[in-house]
C-alpha cells in the first residue's frame, strides 16, 4: 500500500481494517502513543510528528537501548512514519495545518488548550477538514473542575481510588499498579473512540471530537470496587491479590512460590477442597457459600496456605489442572515473554529488520480476515519527514523551505537525534 504522494506505508498494512486511514499523531510519551500504536497495528499510516530537537522525551528513557533507540520509545513507536516539525514555527503551524486538512484522524495529548494556542484545535482544523476525526487525551478530560490540570497515571491512580485498592491490607501504604495503567487504558479507550467515530463517518461522512481522558481511564477501572461503593455507602479497601466479592481468588504461597487460585463460585470451590483434600471445608459453616468465605476471608486464606504451603507449585499446578480448577503460577514478565502461549499468540513480535530489529509486544486482537501484521521499526527523529510532507501534497521546493529555515527537520537532510 502506498500513500497520496507515493510513499510506501511502514509495516504490511494491505489487507488490515485500518488500511488506507491515515493517523497524524501529535502526541507523545504514553497515552497518545499508546492509541497511535493501537491504529497502525491495525493497518493505518501513523505519522508521528515530533519537534526537531529532541522528538518525543521517550526518546530519552534510557537505559536499557534496543540497537541505538531506547527500548520504551521503540515500544510505543514501531510501525509508524517519523517527521519532525517545529510547532513553534509559523512554518512548521503552516505545515501541521496543511497536513491536518487532509488526514483522516489526529491525536493528541497536550494539556488542555495548547492546541487552540497554535491554531491547530478541533474547531479550527474542523473548519477546514470536516471529516476528521480529533482525538484528544487529557488529564482529567475537556470539562469540569479539573479540565485544566496537567494528568500524570500517578496522580490519576490515586485521584480515583486505585492507590486506595490496591496494596497488602489495611493499614498498609498505599500501592500503585505496576504498569502506568491510566495511561495505557486512555490510549486504548482513545483508539476505540476513533473506531466509533471512523464508523459513524462512514454513515454521515461528518467526523467529530473523541474526548477521553486519564481520569475516567482510571475510574472504569474500578468497576468492581464503584459497585460496592455504590451499593453500600462504604468504600473498599486493599485485599492484597484477594477479590472484593468473591472468594477463594487470589495468590496463595506453596511450598516454593506462588500460585493463584479461581475457586469461587460453588462448583469450583467444591472442585477445590477435593483437589486439595480438605472435603470438610466444604461443610464448614464458614465456608459454604461465597457470601460465608468473604466474611471469613482471613480464616479461609489461612486454612488455604497450610495445606498449599506443603506442595510445589508444580504439584499443586498439576493437581489443580486435573481438577479443572482455574490455577496459575505467578510469572515474571521475562517467564510471561518466553511463554509457549504468548509465543503462539505472536505477542512478542519483530519490529524491523537487520540492525534496525528489535523485539516488542505484539498485536492483542487478531482478525480473521488479516494476516499478522508485521510491524516496521520505531522512526528515527525525522526519518520520514520529506516523504511524509510529499505524500500529504508539499511540492519539493516547499520541503526544502521548511527544511531550510528549520521549521522542518530530514534526518536525512540534517542528521537528527536518535536518543
Amino acid at each position: 500500500m502506498t500513500g497520496e504522494g507515493g510513499g510506501e506505508l511502514p509495516g504490511n498494512a494491505a489487507g488490515q481494517p485500518l488500511a488506507g486511514i491515515r493517523v497524524v499523531e501529535l502526541a507523545h510519551v504514553m497515552a497518545g502513543p499508546v492509541c497511535g500504536r493501537m491504529l497502525a497495528d491495525m493497518g493505518a499510516d501513523v505519522a508521528k510528528v515530533e519537534p526537531p530537537k529532541h522528538g518525543d522525551p521517550t526518546r530519552a528513557f534510557a537505559p536499557p537501548r534496543m540497537g541505538s533507540d531506547a527500548a520504551a520509545f521503540v515500544m510505543m513507536n514501531r510501525g509508524k512514519r517519523g517527521i519532525a516539525i517545529d510547532l513553534k514555527t509559523e512554518g512548521g503551524k503552516g505545515a501541521a495545518r496543511r497536513i491536518l486538512a487532509r488526514c483522516d484522524v489526529v491525536i493528541e495529548n497536550f494539556r488542555l488548550g495548547a492546541m487552540e494556542e497554535l491554531g491547530l484545535g478541533y474547531e479550527a482544523l474542523r473548519a477546514d477538514n470536516p471529516a476528521l476525526v480529533y482525538c484528544q487525551i487529557t488529564g482529567f478530560g475537556r470539562t469540569g473542575p479539573l479540565a485544566g490540570q496537567r494528568g500524570f497515571d500517578l496522580i490519576a491512580q490515586g485521584m480515583t481510588g486505585l492507590l486506595s485498592v490496591t496494596g497488602e491490607g489495611p493499614g498498609r501504604p498505599p500501592v500503585k499498579c505496576g504498569p502506568p495503567l491510566t495511561d495505557i487504558t486512555a490510549g486504548i479507550l482513545g483508539a476505540m473512540g476513533v473506531l466509533a467515530a471512523l464508523l459513524a463517518r462512514e454513515r454521515t461522512g461528518v467526523g467529530q471530537r473523541v474526548d477521553t481522558s486519564l481520569y475516567e481511564a482510571g475510574i472504569v477501572q474500578t468497576f468492581w470496587q464503584s459497585a460496592v461503593a455504590l451499593a453500600t455507602g462504604r468504600s473498599p479497601g486493599p485485599l492484597g491479590s484477594a477479590h472484593p466479592l468473591a472468594a477463594p481468588y487470589e495468590a496463595l504461597p506453596t511450598a516454593d512460590g506462588w500460585i493463584t487460585v479461581g475457586g469461587w463460585n460453588q462448583v469450583n470451590w467444591i472442585r477445590l477442597v477435593r483437589a486439595l483434600g480438605m472435603e470438610a471445608l466444604a461443610d464448614d459453616p464458614r465456608f459454604r457459600a461465597n457470601a460465608d468465605r468473604m466474611a471469613n476471608l482471613e480464616a479461609l486464606r489461612d486454612a488455604l496456605a497450610a495445606r498449599l504451603a506443603e506442595e510445589t507449585t508444580t504439584v499443586w499446578l498439576e493437581r489443580l489442572e486435573r481438577a479443572n480448577v482455574p490455577a496459575g503460577p505467578v510469572a515474571s514478565v521475562g517467564e510471561m515473554l518466553r511463554h509457549p502461549q504468548t509465543v503462539a499468540r505472536a505477542m512478542v513480535v519483530a519490529a524491523g529488520q537487520g540492525e534496525r530489529r528489535a523485539e516488542t509486544l505484539g498485536m492483542p486482537v487478531k482478525f480473521s480476515g488479516a494476516s499478522a501484521p508485521k510491524p516496521g521499526p520505531a522512526p528515527r527523529l525525522g526519518e520520514h519527514t520529506e516523504e511524509v510532507l510529499g505524500d500529504y501534497g508539499f511540492r519539493p521546493d516547499e520541503i526544502g523551505e521548511l527544511l531550510r529555515t528549520g521549521a522542518a527537520m530530514s534526518l536525512r537532510g540534517k542528521g537528527g537525534s536518535r536518543d
